[in-house]
């Protein structure tokens, strides 16, 4: 699977505009890009804060009969990001707050939403995720939040930090035939906050 890239100056979500490509542009897979969101969403329907300069993007394919269900993704996709954030952030301690919050050093530095529509008789998954580059926002919650400058002290380009996020879903799915859920539920298990 290759995930062709989307770049957009702004949108109102980079999910939404997955929605669209899948919908209007009958686009398999692909990642799409926003220098700005002007609607970005968490879960729950909250508000996602879209600080300039910051990574906003969505992953989105057709999920086939062969692949991992959702509920198997929400447990996949933390894993996957978090290996891309460690790159970035090395010998920082990466913890996950499920269902959907990677932290670093405690703090919330990545936000993944995750969608499932069906269009005609198929089944799409959406993965949005924001990531905290080079500004924090200010969040009213336990936890703050952090970015990758902040955590290495080293400013990275977020074309850099897209071409890994999309080279670990290609390898995942390269590697499809030998997957197991239950080696990435482990590895969640271990960095899953206990509150």
């Amino acid at each position: 699977m290759r995930f062709e890239i989307f770049n957009y100056k702004s949108v109102t979500s980079t999910n939404d505009t997955a929605i669209n490509l899948i919908k209007e542009k009958k686009k398999e897979c692909g990642f799409v890009h926003a220098d700005n969101q002007t609607k970005g969403r968490g879960t729950q329907g909250k508000e996602w804060i879209s600080l300039n300069g910051n990574l906003f993007g969505s992953l989105f394919f057709h999920l086939k009969k062969d692949h991992p269900t959702f509920s198997e993704f929400s447990i996949i996709n933390p894993i996957i990001i978090s290996e891309v954030i460690k790159l970035f952030c090395k010998g920082g301690n990466i913890t996950l707050k499920f269902p959907n919050d990677i932290l670093v050093n405690g703090k919330k530095i990545c936000g993944i939403l995750q969608e499932l529509i069906t269009f005609g008789d198929r089944k799409f998954l959406i993965i949005g995720v924001g990531i905290n580059v080079i500004k924090s926002p200010i969040i009213k919650n336990k936890y703050e939040a952090t970015n990758i400058l902040a955590e290495s002290n080293k400013k990275q380009k977020t074309e850099e930090i897209i071409k890994m996020i999309i080279l670990s879903y290609e390898k995942f799915f390269l590697n499809i035939n030998s997957f197991n859920y239950l080696e990435f539920k482990k590895k969640a298990d271990l960095m899953a906050i206990k509150e």
